[in-house]
């Protein structure tokens, strides 16, 4: 087992009391902007209150723009202040957004990817192949992607092991996990492991948590606004995702209400939301500066 177990962690993350305490954040986002920079809890990452996704359509819809087009709008959200880029090992765009950045500070924004957790493979090798992809030298926060089974935590130790190893390293500097469904997210509350949390959330329930991950039915929205207020005051970061409903939302004022409703009823510290023309990127910063006014 690795000398960085996840074991070995969480004795002495308790032992210290490292991440016993209860955030100091309200849970309510102070007035601010789109664009403030923001602790994610605990994790000692900050990042913007507004992240670019890159997973439209598992990313196809960022992908159809090409790599000229798709570098341009990239540049345009980072020239507007968003410094907060979303990807996933899964996804079309780790390439394309490695490209994208390429010759920009690394200090000056802050790179999420997320790991699809396979058996029998090796973590190290995998993130570092993840790494050359997106063409840095580490990641400031990494996801375990798509956990969607009540045994998540359980199934995916190895892969845990691996994250604390990696962090060990600097090859990633926070941790985390994607979770789609109920079942799934009943076990972030309470876990000592993770110190940012993803959560599908909107005042709908569209593309959000259910008792069976995506079957196309209208998720628990009070159930999940309730996890996202634990895991909070355990002191994890929360981003949120599917603030338009997976591009459902073809109103303007869903949208809004979308943004208002994440950070003023389920007080996350941002979220994500995925762009395919520098119009999307204006209303998303127009939409939140609003939600925070």
């Amino acid at each position: 087992m690795s000398p960085y177990s996840r074991r070995e962690f969480l004795k002495t993350s308790l032992a210290a009391g490292t991440l016993a305490s209860v955030s100091s954040l309200p849970l309510h986002a102070a007035r601010g902007s789109a664009t403030d920079m923001v602790p994610l809890g605990n994790s000692g990452t900050q990042v913007t209150r507004l992240a670019f996704g890159t997973g439209s359509r598992n990313g196809y819809v960022q992908a159809a723009l090409g790599q000229k087009e798709f570098t341009r709008l990239v540049r345009y959200a980072y020239d507007r202040g968003v410094r907060f880029y979303e990807t996933a090992e899964a996804y079309m765009t780790p390439g394309m957004l490695g490209e994208a950045l390429k010759g920009l500070p690394r200090e000056s924004y802050q790179l999420m990817n997320k790991v699809t957790t396979d058996p029998g493979v090796d973590p190290k090798e995998r993130f570092e192949a993840m790494l050359r992809t997106s063409q840095t030298e580490y990641f400031d926060i990494m996801l375990l992607h798509w956990q969607h089974t009540p045994d998540w935590v359980a199934k995916t130790a190895r892969w845990q092991d691996g994250v604390l190893e990696a962090q060990s390293k600097k090859m990633i500097r926070s941790r985390g996990a994607s979770v789609h469904g109920l079942p799934a997210l009943r076990q972030m509350p309470g876990n000592k492991w993770l110190q940012v949390a993803m959560i599908r959330m909107n005042h709908t329930g569209v593309h959000m948590d259910g008792q069976v991950p995506d079957d196309g039915r209208l998720g628990d929205v009070h159930e999940v606004v309730e996890h996202v207020r634990q895991v909070k005051q355990q002191g994890m970061g929360v981003v949120s995702m599917k603030l338009v409903g997976e591009g459902s939302f073809v109103r303007h004022e869903d949208r809004q209400a979308a943004m208002r409703f994440a950070f003023h009823n389920a007080g996350v510290d941002c979220v994500t939301v995925g762009f395919k023309n520098t119009q999307e990127i204006d209303e998303a910063i127009d939409n939140l500066n609003t939600a925070l006014a």
